[in-house]
């Protein structure tokens, strides 16, 4: 992964508690990727903002909110995070249609949950080789 380049960026977007903002939130992603020249592992990483957005607004965003994604490089190290509002943790569950924490973890370095006031965040990481 190309990220010891450019360390210490940050880049985030919120977007309405609508299904077709998945798109939106890969094309965001995408974008940054390209804007950071982030080359190793780019599909894994939207394939990961294509899942955690998909759960934010099944699981997480009540009503009338939104979700934020933010996407963080630490120089060798890219971090997603999808922000909701809802209640809960997000976990793996034994359901059908319930493979998109499956695949994050299968995909990803690292992931995992934090609690926030209102809701929590759910993130994935992506290493580079050299760390």
């Amino acid at each position: 992964m190309n990220l010891n380049t450019q360390p210490g960026l940050m880049r985030e977007r919120s977007f309405p508690r609508a299904f077709h903002t998945v798109a939106a939130a890969r094309a965001f992603a995408r974008e940054t990727l390209t804007a950071w020249d982030v080359t190793d592992r780019p599909a894994d990483i939207v394939l990961c903002v294509s899942e955690l957005a998909t759960n934010a607004l099944r699981h997480g965003v009540p009503r009338g909110r939104t979700y934020r994604l933010r996407l963080l490089n630490f120089g060798c190290c890219l971090r997603v995070e999808v922000h909701d509002s809802g209640p809960g943790r997000s976990r793996i569950l034994g359901r059908p249609h319930g493979n998109g924490l499956r695949i994050v973890e299968a995909v990803s370095d690292l992931w995992g949950v934090l609690p926030r006031s209102p809701g929590k965040v759910v993130w994935a990481e992506f290493r580079s080789g050299e760390c």
